[in-house]
């Protein structure tokens, strides 16, 4: 989010078969454990100090807590959907996907891509309106998926956007621990915007690599043979509702 099925094919099978999604699976446990101990940690400490947190990892007990926040943490991200997590990182509320404005905003200004090039594959004038432009761009996306370029940017771009919907759950279940749990108001208050920095920071990194991901698909599928996709298929593909890359909770 290679050319040929069979480079698609090896490349998942030297990742033990494993989907984008998963292989960030135990990043994004890192990153709720750091969370949570860094919760943990201002909690005892009334302050951010290494001896806290090495305690905190030295005292099983103290552990129990911390495990208990990474089971509720995991589980409401679960619970904030595609949709939501894209609203969180492009801060749109409608067609929030970079991939409606792939042609009338970032193909142009991308000096990767050859605007006359995909006007030829496509077959028309490159379409203008929001849905149509998502739609043109993710039968584009299947003519280059497996492309080793594409994928890293895809496989970055789902766990920045996983993060960012973490960071919304983490500024609400644990900004609100925080604020209970912190005896001095201060540093409670302090606490919560280190949250708010880190979605700001995080949502920003996720937005341009969806970005990056758009491009990257407009600019490999000049280099490919043949069209897009053929008329007939055209007209298929608007008969269902595919599993848009940029929005998508499992990679196909």
């Amino acid at each position: 989010m290679t050319s040929a099925s069979g480079a698609g094919t090896a490349r998942r099978s030297g990742e033990s078969g494993k989907s984008l999604k998963d292989q960030n699976r135990w990043q994004l446990w890192i990153i709720v454990a750091a969370n949570s101990l860094f919760l943990y940690g201002v909690v005892q400490a009334n302050a951010i100090k290494v001896a806290g947190l090495r305690a905190a990892f030295k005292d099983a007990e103290n552990l129990v807590p911390v495990g208990l926040a990474l089971v509720i943490a995991t589980v409401l991200n679960g619970l904030v959907s595609a949709d939501m997590k894209a609203r969180l990182v492009f801060l749109r509320w409608h067609h929030a996907l970079p991939g409606h404005r792939a042609f009338s905003k970032y193909a142009g200004r991308d000096p990767r891509i050859d605007l006359s090039a995909l006007e030829k594959l496509y077959g028309s004038p490159l379409p203008v309106d929001p849905v149509e432009q998502n739609r043109a761009w993710y039968r584009i996306y299947k003519t280059v998926e497996n492309d080793q370029a594409v994928r890293q940017v895809h496989r970055d771009f789902l766990l920045l956007r996983d993060y960012t919907g973490m960071c919304a759950v983490f500024i609400g279940l644990y900004g609100g621990a925080g604020l209970c749990a912190i005896p001095s108001v201060k540093i409670g208050l302090i606490y919560v915007m280190v949250l708010v920095v880190q979605y700001l920071l995080v949502r920003q990194a996720a937005a341009n690599y969806g970005i990056r991901l758009v491009t990257t698909v407009l600019a490999r599928r000049p280099a490919k043979e043949g069209p897009a996709v053929p008329t007939a298929a055209k007209k298929r593909t608007r008969t269902k509702v595919p599993v848009d890359p940029q929005n998508e909770d499992q990679e196909k």
